[in-house]
């Protein structure tokens, strides 16, 4: 039941990512920072794409995926169109990871300690959801504030 509903939600925000990704009117304005704004959506959006390979593709999923942190926040002017790329494929790796996530892989420990204490599968599975739905949110307010 959990997997379902989390499953529901990644591709509810992943699809809505892309939304908001298509909806900048002018592409350089995904890059762009200013009035004390700290991350560009451009760079929140590779950082969800990394967080979300990481995590639960490469670590639940077992894909090859290697994380590159630092370029999630350092490169910039990656087009629209590879943008929307990389969220169709991240969704793809989710949505594959989590078709085999068991209620008994739930309540097992995650297996990398990501926080100070060790949490379950389960219990990070929903910090990821959240963690999303936090940057969409940035993302959004992004775009309204600066492609307008």
């Amino acid at each position: 039941m959990l997997v379902e509903s989390l499953k529901t939600l990644f591709n509810r925000d992943l699809n809505k990512l892309q939304e908001e990704i298509e909806l900048y009117k002018n592409e350089a304005n995904l890059w762009k920072i200013e009035k004390g704004i700290s991350n560009s959506a451009g760079n929140l959006c590779l950082h969800l794409i990394g967080n979300l390979n990481s995590y639960i593709g490469s670590e639940l999923g077992k894909t090859d995926y290697i994380r590159n942190r630092d370029l999630e926040f350092s490169l910039i002017n990656v087009s629209k169109a590879e943008l929307l790329n990389r969220i169709e494929k991240t969704k793809v790796v989710v949505n594959n990871a989590l078709e085999v996530i068991t209620s008994k892989k739930l309540d097992e420990e995650y297996p990398l300690l990501v926080f100070e204490n060790k949490t379950t599968t389960a219990f990070f599975l929903i910090h990821l959801s959240t963690h999303l739905a936090y940057h969409l949110g940035q993302i959004n307010y992004h775009r309204r504030l600066l492609d307008s």
